[in-house]
């Protein structure tokens, strides 16, 4: 059968002072009317029983999550004792799924991604349940055709082309890059080779795990005892012990950079992963000067920023350009728009501050 993972950890900085620890990204309305979280959950609702919807969240966040998704059963919210990156999120939820189904076949997808239209992304999922039939083995990513030199995606490099019986775009993998500077993104983008890295995954729970074991034989074997305990009076207690002994490591670098049974699927959809207040203005309307408003707001002589309230709040510029002005939760963020890659070392100084109520 197949299975949803929805990985819904965060720090809260990307999106600050919006954002906070017990309030990340996804557990916020930044791109429509329902939450990041609810959206990804609304997105595979027709795919998977929600009996199969397994959310995974950290334990500042557990709470919050559980009341974005009362329709799910509360045993399927787990929360991590302690953030230890995708490559445990990734072996618990496959753990999980494999002592409930050990057939089950699971979609692994960040909860704060915006992916339209629905239909294509169920489109392209079937296509990797078609790969996944036949060749078990497989483990199957989706890249994004690239539309400009991004240097804060990862890149996937295509290699050999396969066929799939609906037509859909598939190849194996040749080779992972991480992020890349301006003149190499250039380079990727003008080869054709290389697409946008998506972060959602689909495979048999048994063939990561046994993936995991192969690459990450020390992640694995803490992960299985963990999973051990699945059922039993000492859950609870063995996952507070051991998690946060687990290494800390990214799926894509634990796993899927090192194995040669990775196939990445063409997505036929319009995605984004909304990384900061910048790539939340192709979602909000601009005004005739350019600037990306949301909530209550008055400009003058101003152009080309994003200017954010929240509600019972007021925001007024006069005479700005290339700023990001957001007001949120007792909290003020002015900044250039093409300084927002320091966002996080900022939110990180508030601590130091004396400013942790704001965090």
């Amino acid at each position: 059968m197949l299975h949803a993972i929805i990985m819904a950890g965060g720090s809260g900085t990307r999106f600050w002072p919006r954002s906070r620890r017990d309030r990340p990204k996804q557990l916020l309305r930044l791109a429509g009317e329902r939450t990041m979280l609810q959206q990804t959950v609304d997105r595979v609702r027709s795919l998977v029983d929600r009996e199969r919807i397994l959310v995974v969240t950290g334990a500042d966040q557990a709470a919050a999550t559980a009341a974005q998704l009362e329709d799910l059963p509360a045993e399927n919210i787990v929360s991590e004792p302690a953030p230890r990156d995708t490559a445990a999120c990734v072996g618990l939820a496959a753990g999980l799924v494999a002592r409930r189904d050990p057939e089950g076949v699971m979609i692994v997808m960040p909860a704060d991604h915006v992916i339209e239209p629905p239909e294509a992304f169920h489109a392209s999922i079937a296509s990797a349940l078609a790969i996944i039939a036949a060749d078990p083995a497989a483990l199957v990513t989706f890249g994004v055709m690239p539309t400009r030199p991004e240097t804060g995606y990862g890149y996937i490099e295509r290699g050999e082309p396969l066929e799939v019986e609906d037509g859909a775009i598939a190849h194996r993998v040749a080779r992972f890059r991480e992020k890349p500077d301006l003149e190499t993104a250039k380079e990727f983008l003008s080869t054709g080779r290389f697409l946008w890295n998506a972060g959602i995954f689909v495979w048999r729970a048994a063939a990561i795990l046994e993936e995991l074991k192969t690459h990450r034989p020390l992640l694995a074997e803490g992960l299985e005892l963990i999973i051990e305990a699945v059922g039993t009076d000492d859950f609870s207690e063995t996952l507070e012990r051991l998690f946060p002994t687990l290494e800390r490591v990214p799926i894509d670098r634990a796993v899927l950079e090192r194995s040669s049974k990775v196939v990445v699927v063409e997505a036929p959809y319009r995605w984004s992963d909304v990384g900061d207040w910048r790539a939340l203005a192709a979602f909000l309307e601009l005004d005739l000067a350019g600037n990306a408003v949301q909530g209550n707001v008055v400009a003058r002589d101003s152009r080309d920023s994003i200017l954010v309230s929240e509600e019972g709040g007021l925001v007024a510029v006069l005479g700005v350009e290339g700023l990001v002005v957001v007001q949120a939760g007792g909290a003020v963020l002015v900044a250039r728009k093409d300084q927002l890659d320091q966002l996080k070392a900022l939110v990180e100084k508030l601590s130091g501050a004396g400013h942790s109520a704001f965090l």
